[in-house]
């Protein structure tokens, strides 16, 4: 007798397969590549952080907290962003704790965008914006940002707008590309949304990594931005903690309103611990404004140590990614496909990286890949030492 069938169905994300990201560490792991693909660090947190999660565990701090955050977290989060970006937002209303960001920007996706609604996305952008997009039921309108300096083209996005546009996503500092928007970019974007009702969701993930003599500038510094953004933020990448998934939303109260009716069916709360132990470790501002200049110190390690190869060595203003460009390499693989570049360079080289053919819907290839220095030393002077022979 033949076991029962399992009932077939009709995928909501037909086209998503398993992760650039996946590929390429699974193929890191299988060639004892060093992997300098995905973006997390390989190096632990403070102590002190640890310390207040676990003295909060032991302070009894084991269930679960209030819908939108731990009040004293939510607290700590509107002081920091009125300290450095000058807007205040009401801890109450305005502030809500998520399961990291990628919950955050999906929740804010679920709670704005409706069947049939557009949804622009530049590209290239991270993997998560179009998938949440067309889970919603909206359509994403890829807009590319400028080949080569990923520059925000204002004409394109202007063009893009419809009545029929929601928002916008926009991510400064930039993954995959390592950019950041300046000033002008920001004006311009306030300007160009001023006449509309679109939203605009604003990825400021890593927001704490601005290399001198850029800062960050955050939606929340521009009243035309703030009061239509979703701010999203990541304790994971500012505290070296990305496996504790624990991030923030800032908007304006009717906004908040909304996301957090989707936020309370889908996460709830957020890991209650860590979220007073985060609290506590906001009270001194010294780890997140050392953070520019830590990494720094290692992105500047990292292209030291590529300079003497053919690497194009494109700008990295903030994140701690460094793109590089293939096309000048003395290897007659250099004319693969950046995908499959990325593969030789595991296999054959034995470091890993990432295509930015990825980040794109069309798998646009521009002979770029990119590199997390997000490491140890020693782990970059390891891969150095590898990439040296190109």
């Amino acid at each position: 007798m033949n076991p029962p069938a399992t009932p077939a169905l009709t995928s909501r994300l037909p086209q998503v397969g398993t992760t650039i990201f996946s590929v390429m560490s699974a193929l890191a792991v299988q060639h004892q590549a060093v992997n300098l693909g995905q973006g997390f660090p390989d190096f632990d947190c403070d102590p002190r952080l640890v310390d207040a999660v676990t003295a909060a565990m032991r302070a009894g701090h084991n269930q679960y907290p209030p819908m939108p955050g731990v009040p004293a977290l939510r607290q700590a989060v509107a002081d920091k962003i009125e300290r450095l970006y000058g807007h205040r937002y009401n801890p109450d209303t305005d502030i809500t704790v998520t399961a990291g960001a990628t919950q955050a920007i999906l929740t804010a996706i679920l709670a704005i965008v409706h069947p049939g609604d557009e949804v622009i996305v530049l590209e290239p952008c991270y993997d998560s914006y179009v998938p949440n997009i067309e889970l919603a039921g909206g359509v994403a309108v890829r807009v590319p940002l400028t080949p080569g300096t990923f520059r925000p083209d204002f004409d394109l996005i202007a063009a893009a707008i419809t009545p029929r546009t929601r928002a916008i996503i926009t991510n400064s500092p930039h993954n995959p590309s390592a950019t950041i928007w300046r000033h002008a970019d920001m004006l311009r974007l306030q300007e160009l949304l001023a006449p509309t009702n679109v939203l605009l969701i604003s990825d400021e993930v890593y927001e704490h990594m601005v290399y001198a003599p850029n800062r960050h500038l955050s939606a929340s510094s521009y009243p035309g931005l703030a009061a239509r953004a979703f701010v999203v933020s990541s304790f994971g990448k500012t505290f070296h903690v990305t496996g504790w998934k624990v991030g923030t939303v800032a908007a304006p109260a009717p906004l908040m309103a909304e996301f957090r009716k989707v936020h309370q069916f889908n996460v709830f709360t957020v890991n209650t611990p860590m979220q007073h132990g985060l609290a506590r470790h906001l009270a001194d501002p010294a780890p997140y404004l050392d953070l520019p200049a830590f990494y720094a110190a290692k992105r500047d390690l990292f292209r030291q140590g590529l300079a003497p190869t053919r690497f194009q060595l494109l700008p990295s203003e903030g994140s701690y990614f460094q793109c590089v460009g293939i096309a000048d390499l003395s290897v007659p693989e250099r004319d693969l496909p950046e995908a499959e570049f990325c593969q030789w360079l595991t296999r054959e080289v034995g470091v890993a990286a990432i295509p930015l053919s990825a980040f794109y819907g069309n798998g646009f290839d521009q002979k770029v890949v990119r590199f997390c220095f997000a490491k140890q030393d020693d782990t970059l002077r390891a891969a150095l030492g590898r990439l040296a022979r190109l």
